[in-house]
């Protein structure tokens, strides 16, 4: 190897760990922040190594508010996430499989709806779809949170199209002739070798849900059913002092469903994007 290609590749490995580092930098100052007491905090000092380690910060706030610990907004979270994850997959499923596989009246005009929808901005359906659910009295409540999921997501709709269109037809065609119907093709076929855009669907839904913020500050009310996105934002209270600490490391704690979902279905998540067509 030349000497300037070893330099190329020295300097190249150097930005992209110095870029690395910017991009990573505010989660590990929060993490960081979570051993800080709010003094050192506010003075916005950009060290990670704390001044003094207080570790307390995690039990304060693993204590939550109101006699409610964050063990229940995690429960509620959970609940939650899961729940719409396997609606979003199993419904995306059906959906995308009807539209790629199945030849019937009216098709191209359905894709072409689920298509515009990915074009409405959540803003525009959020007061009529609020006044709906709190019409058929379910505000407030979880299942304005659920239900929708259990529709179809058009994302991840277009997504596993994408992904299926790489599945010969000769496989379905094959299946037909051996006397399997449309659904013994789509669960006994189809679902297996759809694995690596599933399981991309699962981390991204989950990433997305766990994530939401505005949804549950719309349709829950009562401190005891908050998820964690709610019960994080209550750290920060204008009529007194905000425990920054408290808030920083039940952030923490909260990132750990979701890196732990990314670092085990990772190979699959590069697969099913690989896979789907979408790059073009």
């Amino acid at each position: 190897m030349s000497e300037k290609r070893v330099i190329r590749k020295v300097i190249y490995h150097i930005f992209v760990l110095a870029f690395g580092f910017v991009m990573i930098y505010p989660v590990l100052w929060m993490i960081s922040g979570s051993f800080k007491d709010n003094s050192e905090i506010l003075r916005g000092t950009l060290a990670l190594i704390p001044e003094t380690l207080k570790a307390t910060n995690y039990s304060t706030g693993w204590k939550g508010f109101g006699g409610t610990t964050f063990a229940t907004f995690f429960k509620n979270s959970f609940i939650v996430t899961i729940i719409a994850t396997f609606g979003t997959v199993l419904s995306s499923l059906l959906v995308s499989y009807a539209l790629s596989r199945i030849q019937f009246k009216g098709r191209k005009f359905w894709f072409t709806c689920m298509i515009a929808t990915m074009m409405l901005p959540g803003q525009v359906i959020m007061i009529p779809q609020y006044l709906i659910y709190y019409r058929l009295g379910l505000v407030p409540g979880y299942v304005p949170l659920i239900l929708p999921y259990f529709c179809g997501q058009a994302f991840f709709i277009y997504q596993m199209m994408q992904f299926m269109k790489g599945i010969p037809r000769e496989l379905d065609e094959a299946a037909t002739i051996d006397g399997c119907s449309k659904y013994s093709i789509f669960t006994h076929i189809i679902i297996p070798l759809m694995k690596p855009s599933i399981v991309t669907t699962v981390i991204i839904q989950f990433y997305w849900k766990w994530d939401d913020y505005m949804g549950p500050l719309l349709y829950l009310s009562r401190p005891q059913s908050y998820t964690v996105s709610i019960a994080i934002k209550l750290f920060a209270d204008a009529s007194s002092i905000t425990d920054y600490g408290a808030m920083f490391a039940m952030s923490t704690l909260s990132l750990i469903p979701v890196f732990l979902i990314f670092l085990f279905f990772n190979r699959y998540l590069v697969d099913g994007i690989r896979n789907t067509g979408i790059k073009g």
